[in-house]
């Protein structure tokens, strides 16, 4: 008996812990910085290209940077 309501118990938490872990996940949205969400209007294929250009143009521009030499001792 006592066996019975141990599992029993784990199977509440179980899950309890997947319906939360179902609800965080269904929430989070990530969004790269810097990168704009294409509008909505647009076939996947476009938004696709759209950030692809983006995420390019954000490299090349980190590139063009001058990185800062250290000072030498």
């Amino acid at each position: 008996m006592r066996g019975v309501f141990g599992v029993l118990g784990l199977l509440i938490v179980l899950a309890v812990v997947a319906l939360l872990a179902k609800k965080q996940m269904g929430t989070t949205v990530i969004t790269a910085p810097g990168i704009s969400i294409p509008a909505s209007g647009a076939t996947p294929q476009q938004q696709s290209q759209q950030i692809q250009k983006q995420i390019g143009q954000s490299v090349e521009s980190s590139l063009q940077q001058a990185r800062p030499m250290p000072d030498e001792k």
